[in-house]
């Protein structure tokens, strides 16, 4: 049976904001050291940069890369990480020295080289507010005080202009080092913000939230009007301790309110009516979270064999399937259906451990996930359209992870144009493990259609160093007079331009 969809292309819902698409970076294991700073690797150049791993992110215009945590930050001095004499410590959130050879100079060159804008998370664990505005000092500041003297003496005369702030990571969280409570995170945001706003009025800050109404209503009440970004995170298939993937049918029971939290966070928003003055910076998400275990718990493993060996299942690349890219592609429809209110998002993290691109000393491979940014961002239009469904959308029953059953939607529908051409671009998901889906579109616009096709020769096809399941494939579709029907297979991603 075909599900008939009408699109309105006159009928703008709203202008996404390019940095939905971002992506993050954190020092837990090989994402930074032996990922994508790696001196001496023949594919790395002559700042120990790997240039294969820069241009998969070129390719997919990373606009925007967070760092460098994370949980990580929450211990970090950023003053022992430049100049000529550096400082390794011991990191006290994943329990490894770090040599301190990758700090802010190397990470805006790294961002330089990408071509995005830098995105500082400071520490808010056992930093202090005068800490966080040393480091605005330092990148921003043309050459008054010492700090901004010091980068210039660091051979770096002109400012890095860093405009996007964090304050703190999951400060809320009982893992996170530097933990707080809602009334002393109010209170150390507000003076934080305060001091780095003098020094920098431009810069655009964001203070760690989560959907919590007591959390954030005292974080809005105390630093509200000092903030730009309200920062929310969330992984689903929760594996900290246990390295169990959940099944592909599992995660498709995820992607029922996957965008639960955004909603939440609106609400308090428009209550205080700061929706206007305060986007969402969705700046850590992903299906699957970081296994490392006996680390966030009361106790610690003792051998490394029991807390350090096992990060590395992260770069298990059978686990990142087709589940992943379809999970991935829902919720990036879900950010642009709320685009009004949702301005950036970022992927967590970009390489290894659960990135969409893998590497290893001899080349990267491209995850399923990486494919589904591809597709978004270089197949989409910029203005999110309105949509309206005139079937009883098709639905499926999955186990949940947790237990039980959850009822969703077997697809998940973007409509988008372009503001400087014509033509439209569909996003269109089909969740379904096994069945097939005949999509009818009414568009109200004639041209030639093409489809652009992420599948796999099953549901938990992916990607490795020796096998390529996983790709985009493009068939021509014919000509569109205002209706044209599409098939889309089984788990798969499709973004459909009608141009």
């Amino acid at each position: 049976m075909a599900f008939r969809i009408q699109i309105n292309p006159d009928r703008v819902f709203g202008k996404r904001s390019p940095m939905l698409y971002g992506q993050f970076i954190e020092h837990f294991h090989r994402q930074i050291y032996g990922g994508i700073y790696d001196p001496g690797n023949p594919r790395s150049d002559e700042d120990g940069f790997r240039t294969d791993i820069i241009e998969a992110m070129k390719r997919i215009k990373v606009p925007v890369l967070r760092w460098p945590g994370g949980c990580f930050v929450s211990s970090y001095h950023w003053k022992d990480a430049v100049g000529k004499e550096r400082r390794p410590f011991f990191d006290k959130a994943w329990r490894v020295e770090d040599p301190n050879t990758f700090g802010t100079d190397e990470y805006i060159r790294l961002c330089r080289k990408i071509g995005c804008e830098p995105y500082i998370c400071t520490n808010a664990g056992t930093g202090t507010p005068e800490e966080m505005s040393d480091w605005v000092e330092y990148c921003n500041l043309d050459s008054e005080g010492q700090y901004a003297k010091w980068r210039i003496a660091n051979g770096h005369p002109e400012p890095y202009r860093v405009r996007y702030w964090s304050i703190g990571n999951e400060n809320y969280g009982h893992w996170e080092i530097g933990a707080k409570t809602a009334r002393e995170w109010g209170c150390l945001v507000r003076e934080s913000a305060k001091m780095m706003k003098h020094v920098s009025p431009t810069a655009e800050l964001s203070a760690a939230a989560l959907s919590d109404p007591d959390w954030n209503m005292n974080l809005l009440k105390s630093c509200g009007p000092w903030l730009d970004w309200i920062s929310i995170h969330e992984y689903w298939d929760m594996m900290p301790e246990e390295n169990r993937p959940a099944t592909y049918e599992e995660c498709m029971a995820f992607t029922d309110g996957i965008d639960h939290s955004v909603k939440e966070v609106r609400g308090m928003l428009a209550a205080l009516r700061l929706d206007g003055k305060i986007k969402i910076a969705f700046d850590e998400w992903n299906l699957r979270s970081w296994h490392h275990p006996n680390v966030h718990t009361i106790r610690q493993g003792v051998e490394k064999e029991s807390y350090l060996t096992p990060r590395d299942l992260n770069d298990d690349n059978s686990t990142y399937t087709m589940a992943d890219a379809v999970f991935s592609a829902c919720f990036l429809n879900a950010m642009n259906r709320n685009c009004d209110i949702v301005g950036m998002a970022n992927f967590a993290p970009v390489l290894n451990t659960r990135g969409c691109i893998y590497s290893d000393a001899e080349g990267i491979v491209l995850r399923s996930t990486y494919h589904v940014f591809d597709l978004y961002v270089n197949r989409l239009g910029d203005e999110v359209l309105d949509l309206w469904e005139k079937d009883e959308t098709p639905s499926m029953t999955v186990p949940h992870k947790a237990g039980g059953t959850r009822t969703v939607k077997t697809l998940d529908l973007l409509a988008t144009r372009w503001s400087d051409r014509e033509g439209l671009a569909i996003a269109a998901v089909n969740k379904h493990p096994s069945e097939e889906q005949e999509l009818i579109l009414e568009t109200g616009r004639t041209g030639r259609a093409v489809i652009f096709r992420l599948t796999g020769d099953s549901r938990d096809a992916y990607n490795d160093v020796d096998r390529t399941r996983v790709r985009v494939e493009k068939e021509e579709a014919g000509d569109c007079n205002g209706r044209i029907s599409v098939k889309l297979g089984p788990h798969s991603v499709n973004i459909i331009q009608i141009l």
